[in-house]
């Protein structure tokens, strides 16, 4: 009969393979460590992460043996930079031993060439590619006039759940607003849990906090809810009443970026959106050409111009 190894023991011992991986591909040159005229071992010894991470040596050991110990996000973190870890071996070492990550690299989500024709090639349905965090990263020509002007709004503004609870044409595209307000901030909720620490959430939370009401009765229902597809109705200053269906495609892990879409769900929908492109490319031929471009990092609010029309900024999902 096979016996299966517990979950735990699994995650210990990939952990421990992990991290001896790490550990014999540095050089004692690289993390300024001399290098003895006697030295067999393959990249650092284990005594010596252990001095380079201020840990102790057996607890250390204890750690690549598997064993069944305590492991604390600020431990793993000195690990982490003893080991010269990037990003996204970082992240899998924080994974693997099922740790928060204490300090987590600055977000600076980027959307790729291929992403960006993606959304272009999506018109006339609006779509965008938002962060965890609801903030429109990049969108096309019919969505940046779907609910309002994307272009018109400031970088910090750009954000879902900031403008649904304070911005008024974003509001009135709403159909029913009072429902859609209690899902996003129970949405907002559930995504928030796993960045409670972290400076941006904080910030974005304390502003709706401090300038909205409604905001503020919604946020203390402490309701929790995942991410849903769903139609919806929505009034277009432009173009009248579309029904349209949200829906969303992740293009990474299920807490980063996704490619948030407006399909519609009738052909009247498909030709005033059809409309509704038609009039972004004239605005945008008024003004000279394509303007905007994606913010790549909401730490500056800079963006880079870009081709096909796709422009950037920060998202709500109504």
């Amino acid at each position: 009969m096979t016996t299966v190894a517990p979950g735990s023991d699994v995650r210990r011992h990939e952990l421990a393979e992990f991290l001896r991986s790490r550990r014999e591909r540095l050089t004692p040159e690289r993390v300024g460590l001399v290098r003895g005229p006697r030295r067999r071992t393959p990249g650092l010894r284990r005594e010596e992460v252990a001095h380079l991470s201020s840990v102790g040596v057996t607890w250390y050991t204890w750690l690549e043996q598997a064993r069944d110990i305590q492991v604390s996000g600020q431990v793993l973190d000195a690990v982490a930079r003893a080991l010269l870890l990037d990003v996204s071996e970082r992240a899998h070492l924080f994974a693997l031993a099922g740790s928060q990550d204490p300090a987590p690299p600055a977000e600076c989500p980027s959307v790729t060439p291929a992403v960006r024709a993606v959304l272009d090639q999506l018109g006339p349905i609006p779509a965008c590619v938002q962060n965890s965090r609801y903030d429109i990263l990049a969108y096309n020509p019919a969505y940046g006039l779907l609910l309002g002007d994307m272009d018109a709004l400031a970088p910090q503004d750009r954000n879902c759940m900031w403008l649904a609870f304070t911005d008024e044409r974003w509001r009135a595209a709403v159909v029913d607003l009072p429902a859609t307000l209690r899902l996003m901030a129970a949405k907002f909720r559930a995504a928030m849990a796993g960045h409670l620490t972290e400076p941006a959430w904080q910030a974005l939370l304390a502003r709706l906090e401090g300038t909205s009401a409604e905001f503020r009765e919604v946020w203390a229902r402490r309701e929790v809810v995942g991410q849903t597809s769903k139609a919806k109705y929505l009034r277009n200053a432009h173009v009248g009443l579309l029904h349209v269906e949200h829906a969303t495609l992740w293009l990474g892990p299920g807490t980063g970026a996704r490619l948030v879409s407006y399909v519609p769900l009738d052909g009247r929908t498909r030709e005033r959106l059809e409309r509704l492109e038609e009039l972004a490319g004239a605005r945008d031929g008024m003004r000279g050409g394509v303007r905007g471009g994606m913010r790549d990092g909401m730490r500056d609010g800079m963006r880079d111009g870009m081709r096909g029309g796709v422009r950037g900024g920060v998202s709500v999902e109504v």
